[in-house]
């Protein structure tokens, strides 16, 4: 962020122009039905979140769709990927568990379990409640703008790209109830938002990201073909191609985990 005289300075604007009308024009502060209502859909998220992530196929689909294991094993983090050889998700750091979802472009963290929450409040009699924060409570409008720059970015046709190379056959259908989780999150993000599509008040970014794409997407493919022959058998310079993938995918979504 300050590599560059230029993109330094913009920096330096953005910090002090947030700053500034923090401190001159101070937000009102949350109501207490608002704050009742966020307890209520953090309670929500996380059940749906635990849900998932407890089904047994859960552990083998990531493994194999994602390249988790292969993570590992390029030595491209300050410590290993796991905390114990052995274990399940519990054993796996916090950055290779959001790394391989991003490189896939299903971005699952980011936003598993928030559709479910903003829904329930949607069809139950919060929804006034919800949309007034929305407009009114800069937290939580913040909030639903990470979740929808995740969602912008995220692709669930490249990811289903990985399923059907990666996947075996019986655990497929996790990897389609996860993407319609996923359009089912998009839907009442937009709806929450009151808009026709995502970053529809941010075309900077929306447009950055719709440049990007057509260089990744070609990565996505390059790097799904190379984790299968790699599953098939190790080599060196197959392993190079997979870093060279994983590094051209990082630095093209931005967001690495």
């Amino acid at each position: 962020k300050f590599g560059h005289p230029t993109i330094a300075v913009r920096n330096l604007e953005v910090y002090t122009s947030a700053c500034l009308e923090r401190s001159l024009l101070p937000p009102p502060p949350a109501r207490p039905q608002w704050r009742a209502l966020m307890d209520r859909l953090a309670a929500d998220a996380s059940g749906a979140w635990r849900q998932a992530l407890g089904d047994p196929d859960f552990v083998p689909y990531f493994r194999a769709a994602t390249p988790e294991a292969e993570l590992a094993g390029l030595n491209i983090g300050s410590r290993p990927a796991r905390r114990s050889a052995e274990g399940g998700l519990e054993s796996l750091r916090a950055i290779p568990w959001v790394f391989s979802w991003t490189q896939t472009r299903l971005l699952l963290p980011g936003w598993l379990g928030f559709g479910e929450a903003l829904g329930a409040a949607l069809r139950g009699d919060d929804r006034d409640t919800l949309l007034e924060m929305a407009h009114g409570w800069q937290f939580f409008r913040s909030t639903l703008a990470l979740v929808e720059m995740v969602l912008a970015k995220a692709l669930p046709d490249v990811a289903a790209h990985y399923d059907d190379l990666l996947a075996p056959e019986a655990l497929k259908p996790l990897g389609l109830s996860l993407r319609g989780r996923f359009a089912t999150t998009r839907s009442a993000v937009l709806e929450v938002l009151g808009q026709d599509e995502l970053l529809q008040d941010n075309r900077v970014l929306q447009r950055s990201i719709r440049v990007r794409n057509p260089y990744v997407d070609p990565l996505n493919v390059l790097q799904a073909e190379l984790l299968r022959r790699l599953r098939q058998g190790a080599d060196d310079e197959l392993e190079h191609a997979l870093l060279v993938t994983v590094n051209g995918i990082a630095a093209g979504m931005r967001n690495t985990g």
